[in-house]
């Protein structure tokens, strides 16, 4: 099966924040298609992948970015498939700047954003995830599944709490 979900980074360098998402992509089966493709350095390039990604079997394009973090913008204004944006925390701001160049977009160009920090990666692979769970049973049922594991990793812990107490 074709990947169905790309995960597009401005730099190299923010790949080791990443990996949980693709980690997690891939713990339910789905290999993703992964990319450094810069708003600003490459955007002709981003510009194509994005316009091509769905001849391509994607269906979620996740763009992580710091700083302007404009990638998830440019993705979007020329795709009509999902793009979800994954604001950074990079120097000086801490994620604060590409918070707000993410979530900022203008009407007509939408961006799905997650947070800022450790969660955000992660958050934006089960996004893409519940995405193609719409169409997708097994895809479901496995969101299904992960979200009674947490519950009963939640549940133990206020166990072990109660115990303490």
């Amino acid at each position: 099966m074709p990947a169905r979900i790309a995960i597009l980074m401005g730099s190299d360098s923010d790949f080791p924040r990443l990996e949980p998402a693709v980690q997690t992509l891939r713990d339910f089966g789905e290999e993703p298609v992964v990319r450094v493709l810069s708003a600003h350095r490459t955007p002709e390039e981003a510009c194509a992948f994005a316009s091509t990604a769905r001849e391509q079997g994607i269906r979620v394009l996740l763009c992580a970015a710091g700083l302007a973090a404009h990638l998830a913008g440019v993705v979007s204004a020329h795709t009509t498939l999902p793009v979800v944006g994954i604001p950074l925390d990079n120097p000086p701001l801490q994620g604060l700047d590409a918070l707000l160049a993410t979530v900022q977009m203008p009407g007509g160009v939408p961006v799905a954003t997650v947070g800022v920090g450790s969660g955000g990666p992660v958050n934006a692979a089960l996004l893409a995830l519940r995405i193609l769970g719409t169409e997708d049973a097994e895809i479901a049922k496995r969101l299904e599944e992960f979200r009674g594991r947490q519950r009963e990793r939640v549940l133990a812990k206020d166990a072990a709490l109660q115990e303490r107490l």
